[in-house]
């Protein structure tokens, strides 16, 4: 059994951040041959088609990072109904220039908890279109666009029983999907 390397895109910059916290219980959920890398999207530059042909540094690295995984786990936050600016700005980033995309071919998962009662649904499906055009072959079912409730999520990063037991039917959806497409 080969160990599976997950790049995992956290769509929030916030220090205590709700999905950061959904990132870490998804990984105690996970099998013991998945490793979940969390890749720093907090000092990419805002993407400008003239910095093509000379990337910074911090894209270079992103695109190294998504590169090197098996796949790849989007955990956003919602803003105004949309994906946060700066996972844009990430995904703009590692999939530039045209032609040269880090994300081409990457397997994906979608997942997001926010306060308020649809979760990140709205984010979640502005999200996939770009996925697609991207040709990441992503998880579709099982949804999970959680509400966080006091208590959700404790300081090492678990989940609560209560919602334990639904992400552990995505964690084992998502392994599968990751295993189907780049092998056991």
């Amino acid at each position: 059994m080969s160990q599976k390397k997950i790049a995992v895109v956290i769509g929030s910059l916030r220090k205590d951040s709700l999905n950061r916290k959904l990132a870490l219980a998804i990984a105690h959920l996970a099998p013991a041959d998945f490793t979940f890398e969390h890749v720093r999207i907090d000092d990419l530059p805002l993407y400008n088609q003239d910095e093509d042909g000379n990337q910074s540094a911090s894209v270079r690295r992103l695109k190294s990072e998504i590169a090197a995984a098996d796949g790849v786990l989007f955990v956003t936050a919602e803003y105004n109904r949309s994906i946060p600016g700066v996972l844009k700005n990430a995904i703009d980033n590692a999939s530039r220039p045209y032609g040269q995309s880090a994300w081409a071919g990457k397997p994906a998962g979608v997942v997001g908890v926010s306060v308020g009662p649809i979760g990140t649904a709205a984010a979640q499906q502005h999200l996939r279109p770009i996925l697609a055009y991207l040709d990441m072959p992503t998880l579709n079912q099982p949804e999970v666009y959680i509400q966080n409730k006091e208590g959700m999520f404790d300081d090492k990063g678990h989940i609560a029983e209560t919602s334990k037991q639904f992400l552990q039917g995505w964690v084992d959806k998502y392994v599968a999907w990751i295993n189907l497409h780049v092998g056991k």
